[in-house]
């Protein structure tokens, strides 16, 4: 069963049955938004979002995965690849990041996901944005996080997955931001952890 997770909410990341979840997904997708009248057809042009997942220990970055770096240096964290258009708004992932939560070192206490407009689209401009997180053992949906769209920023601070005793949990954090890539996103991540 998924929950829909609203701004600020925190669900633990354990199965049903009392035991610990091992690996997760977190799947970003989306559309572009459809415009309306001829001209804006004309000049309609494709949005790149990108998810990328931030290593943070005691708050300062140790480790990225995104698009130009598709595997953490120790191998616990993976994207899946880079998508450049988006999907038809059907609800599968358009691009994932995989997190082995086993294998995540002990240093390593909160993972932060980040969606940006990388070719600087404001969110106005997006669809059926969304991120999930999955048990990626068994594809059961745990949470979903709808993207609001509208809005004048082109990056929002999604989510994050953060050690909780001898465990993790997810906070749904849904914090709009502006910049184009991780990097112009590093002010407003602080912020969050």
């Amino acid at each position: 069963m998924s929950v829909n997770l609203t701004k600020g909410q925190q669900i633990s990341l354990s199965k049903s049955d009392g035991g610990a979840l091992t690996v997760v997904r977190m799947g970003l997708g989306w559309k572009a938004a459809q415009r309306k009248g001829f001209l804006a057809k004309l000049t309609a042009r494709e949005v790149d979002l990108d998810a990328s997942a931030v290593l943070f220990a005691d708050k300062k970055p140790v480790d990225v995965v995104f698009f130009q770096h598709l595997v953490s240096d120790d191998g616990s964290v993976r994207h899946t690849g880079d998508n450049r258009v988006g999907g038809a708004g059907q609800g599968g992932d358009d691009e994932s990041v995989i997190v082995d939560l086993q294998r995540v070192p002990v240093h390593v206490d909160q993972i932060v996901f980040t969606v940006n407009s990388f070719t600087g689209q404001t969110f106005e401009e997006v669809d059926n944005a969304f991120c999930r997180l999955l048990d990626e053992t068994t594809g059961q949906e745990l949470a979903r996080y709808t993207l609001t769209g509208g809005g004048s920023h082109t990056a929002q601070i999604m989510a994050k997955v953060q050690r909780s005793g001898t465990g993790w949990q997810m906070a749904a954090i849904g914090s709009p931001a502006n910049g184009r890539t991780f990097q112009d996103l590093m002010p407003a991540i602080a912020t969050h952890l």
